[in-house]
């Protein structure tokens, strides 16, 4: 049944229907047979419990917060690129739609004891876009395409010039046409202030040798006050790294990149590690609070640590975190051992679950006490969370769903947030507000 809600109608003109103009040149043929093309508002629903909708389609609206605990599911567009010469657009698509299944299955609140619980984010390819080279020189066969944008003069790592896919050059490869002028296309800029792009993905190899393409995930986001109004003119970088030649759109927008040569539980740690920046930006200081507190970036606060988070941990060092008993944790921090005891985990995070000895530790042998399944929920003694026995088996049944890097740990890690009808409480002792919908704040 449809719910009649109080809003704000998101301004300006409608999305129009989108085409292809015959004069696209596109990187390769493939590209015009691998695009799905994205419809204007007649399409969207009139359901005000989802988004995007006929009444509000577009990031960063004051609808989203104004309706915030209405939201049943998001459905965000994203727009998908292909640089890797080695990767055709079938695969390229398979790979997105396993991602796309993983992200919907982490956002099912205790999907893992709930088989009933819905998926609350649902993205939709809005268009594949092959920029490959064609047909590849040998010396590229197996390199990405000399379309990627890389800024001349930039460093071996993260040269990736992002401007360029704001560029009027970069829109007639996306191929979304202006209505009001056939002989032009429409950019990044008006793509996103139209509501019909709300992410860009981009599959990129990481070749070794040149460095790394990209950032994992880049952001710029809105920011909001305590109350979740916008404050006009204020936005800030939310993502793993940043680069000026980002522009700002006016609405908070992500871009991610993938390597085509790993699965989605790699490219989920990507989106982990996006979920951390964006709580590191306070952009919306409700978000940062409770994530900070959730995924454990507080010790030097909680437990009066030199260390903010198990982070700062070395990488490469094994066993740099043991656990004498299943409620203490002894660390070896700068040629000092730290203990604290009595320790019950929280809900870990990208590259730490609870139990972990060394970065990307998803074998521990360990069962530590735990709330990370009663987070914030106050179903224990005393209206405290349940504490639990937490190790590796919790995780398990995700092992096909996200199989590579952190992936079956990510997908527990996620849906045991505060999602969709979540029972945990705020300092105020209302209902938390799920999570997800901040990502498109």
């Amino acid at each position: 049944m449809r719910h009649r809600l109080m809003s704000i109608v998101c301004t300006w003109s409608p999305l129009v229907a989108l085409a292809i103009l015959p004069s696209v040149p596109a990187a390769s043929a493939e590209s015009q047979t691998a695009t799905r093309p994205a419809s204007g508002t007649a399409a969207l629903t009139d359901d005000l419990t989802v988004w995007p909708n006929q009444t509000c389609y577009r990031a960063s609206e004051p609808w989203l917060a104004e309706n915030h605990d209405h939201l049943r599911v998001m459905r965000p567009r994203v727009l998908v690129l292909n640089f890797a010469n080695d990767v055709d657009m079938a695969g390229i698509q398979e790979r997105t739609e396993k991602l796309i299944q993983a992200l919907a299955e982490s956002t099912r609140y205790h999907g893992y004891e709930d088989p009933a619980a819905p998926a609350f984010l649902q993205y939709e390819v809005v268009r594949y876009v092959d920029m490959r080279d064609q047909p590849p020189p040998p010396e590229r066969a197996h390199r990405n395409s000399a379309h990627f944008p890389t800024k001349p003069d930039g460093p071996k790592d993260f040269a990736c010039d992002y401007s360029a896919f704001y560029s009027d050059a970069f829109a007639r490869f996306y191929g979304f046409a202006d209505p009001k002028n056939n002989r032009r296309y429409r950019n990044l800029h008006e793509l996103i202030e139209e509501g019909v792009v709300h992410e860009l993905w981009f599959y990129a190899i990481h070749e070794y040798e040149v460095g790394w393409p990209a950032f994992e995930v880049i952001e710029i986001k809105q920011c909001y006050d305590e109350n979740f109004k916008r404050i006009e003119g204020k936005y800030v970088p939310a993502g793993n790294g940043h680069d000026d030649s980002m522009p700002w759109s006016g609405r908070t927008f992500r871009m991610a990149f993938f390597n085509p040569h790993r699965g989605p539980g790699c490219a989920m740690e990507n989106f982990a590690h996006g979920l951390e920046a964006i709580a590191r930006s306070r952009a919306i200081p409700y978000f940062s609070k409770y994530f900070n507190e959730y995924a454990e970036l507080n010790l030097n606060r909680k437990y009066g640590m030199p260390f903010k988070s198990l982070y700062e941990m070395p990488y490469g060092e094994k066993d740099v975190v043991n656990y004498p008993s299943q409620t203490s944790l002894e660390v070896k921090y700068k040629g000092e051992k730290h203990v604290i005891d009595p320790y019950v985990a929280v809900g870990g995070n990208a590259h730490w679950p609870p139990g972990g000895r060394h970065h990307y530790d998803l074998n521990s042998p360990f069962t530590v006490s735990s709330t990370i399944e009663s987070y914030r929920m106050g179903n224990g003694p005393d209206g405290k969370d349940r504490v639990a026995d937490f190790n590796k088996d919790q995780f398990a049944q995700f092992k096909s769903t996200a199989p590579d890097c952190m992936g079956p740990w990510l997908v527990f890690w996620r849906q045991c947030m505060p999602g969709l009808d979540n029972k945990a409480k705020d300092d105020d002792g209302k209902p938390m507000k799920n999570w997800w919908p901040f990502l498109f704040y």
